[in-house]
Order: structure tokens, then C-alpha cells, then sequence
């Protein structure tokens, strides 16, 4: 005697597989999301506290001339990411969030000279910066 699935029971399979896969894709979607922006919360971080060891840097070599946004990504070890923009000579870092949102952030703007400021910032979870 043989013995296999029958049908039904082959279908109740696929369809507790398709409901599952259905709730955990977007799951799986939205932490992605989350690890972005956290990942550009870490990026913002190491930023800010490479220019503020630079500013050190430079007093205690006698310099007082301010960073520029050029110097503050070359700051980096690892680079910006690839979900940032910097255009060359310009003091502004944008990040674009995996829903198109943006957070734009500069070097020495609104009379802070040597810090990393936020300018403007849409994307939720990053308003705290």
C-alpha cells in the first residue's frame, strides 16, 4: 500500500505558507527600513564626533580655521554610505530614507561654526538628531 498526500492536504499546505509569507514580508520590510535609518543615525554620530576631534586637533596645533564639508566627509573612515549625497565644496549632507523622505544636514550653518546641524528633516524616526 502507498501512502501520499492527498490533495486537500497539499493545498491547506500552500495556503498556510502563502499566509505566512504574507504576513512576514512586510515585516521583514519594515525592519530593513528601520536599520537604514538607524544606520544613518549611527553615520550622523560618527560625524559629529569626528569634526569635534578635528576642532581639538587643530587648537591644539594653534589652527582656528573652521571645517568644511569636504573636510568633515574625508573625516570618515568608511565613507558616507550610499544613501547619502555630498556635493563637492558644498557644506550640506543629504540622506535619502528607503521612502524617498529626506534629512539634510550641514557644517557651520545657522552661526555653529565646526558642528554638524540639521537644516531640515522629514524622515520619521530621525527627528531627534
Amino acid at each position: 500500500m502507498k501512502r501520499a498526500f492527498t490533495m486537500i492536504e497539499l493545498v491547506f499546505v500552500i495556503a498556510v505558507v502563502g499566509i505566512l509569507a504574507a504576513i512576514a514580508i512586510p515585516k521583514f520590510a519594515m525592519t530593513r527600513n528601520d536599520a537604514v535609518i538607524t544606520k544613518a543615525k549611527t553615520t550622523v554620530a560618527a560625524l559629529r564626533s569626528a569634526i569635534a576631534t578635528e576642532r581639538q586637533k587643530r587648537i591644539l596645533k594653534g589652527k582656528f580655521d573652521d571645517i568644511t564639508g569636504d573636510e568633515a566627509e574625508a573625516l570618515l573612515e568608511y565613507g558616507l554610505g550610499d544613501r547619502w549625497t555630498h556635493t563637492a565644496g558644498e557644506s550640506t549632507f543629504t540622506f535619502t530614507a528607503p521612502d524617498a523622505t529626506t534629512c539634510v544636514f550641514s557644517v557651520g550653518e545657522s552661526g555653529k561654526k565646526n558642528k554638524l546641524v540639521k537644516t531640515s528633516c522629514n524622515v520619521p524616526g530621525m527627528s531627534d538628531l
